[in-house]
């Protein structure tokens, strides 16, 4: 995939080298290398070399943990297996005894109500929004909102 991505970003690239050399850019072809190349650019610098990265890592720990595996008999040592099972579930349940891992939002209780701009350092002024229905009974709906921001 990493392979595909950094071919295939470095062809749209190139499809945009080919647009300005035939001075084609203000055509319908021209519009979509411009399109091609703005999808072609992050999987050629970002994409495709970041899940190159990831497969390198994937093929070196394989070759790590080769040997370790070599000559041994399948369920011959699976106890190491829950061991490591064993100490995954007591360090989870850790954590949510100490209420590090939660489902609650972390950022929920800061968004409603004033605990936003009670948590604001007195030397920054805060802005209050008053919420606007832009449906329903509202006759003014959202230029009302526009007049009075401004």
């Amino acid at each position: 995939m990493a392979v595909m991505m950094g071919n295939a970003g470095g062809a749209w690239d190139n499809s945009k080298k080919l647009c300005e050399k035939l001075k084609i850019k203000k055509t319908d072809q021209g519009k979509a290398c411009v399109v091609g190349d703005t999808v072609g650019d992050p999987f050629k610098d970002t994409s495709g070399p970041s899940l190159d990265i990831l497969l390198k890592l994937m093929a070196m720990v394989s070759l790590l943990i080769a040997p370790l595996i070599d000559g041994q008999e399948d369920w011959e040592t699976w106890y190491f297996g829950l061991i490591v099972l064993v100490i995954c579930i007591v360090a989870t349940l850790v954590l949510i005894y100490q209420n590090i891992l939660t489902w609650q939002d972390p950022l929920g209780a800061e968004v409603g109500g004033d605990t936003a701009s009670s948590s604001a350092p007195p030397s920054e002024a805060t802005v209050t929004q008053t919420p606007v229905k832009a449906w329903g009974d509202n006759q003014e709906g959202l230029r009302g909102a526009a007049a009075q921001s401004d």
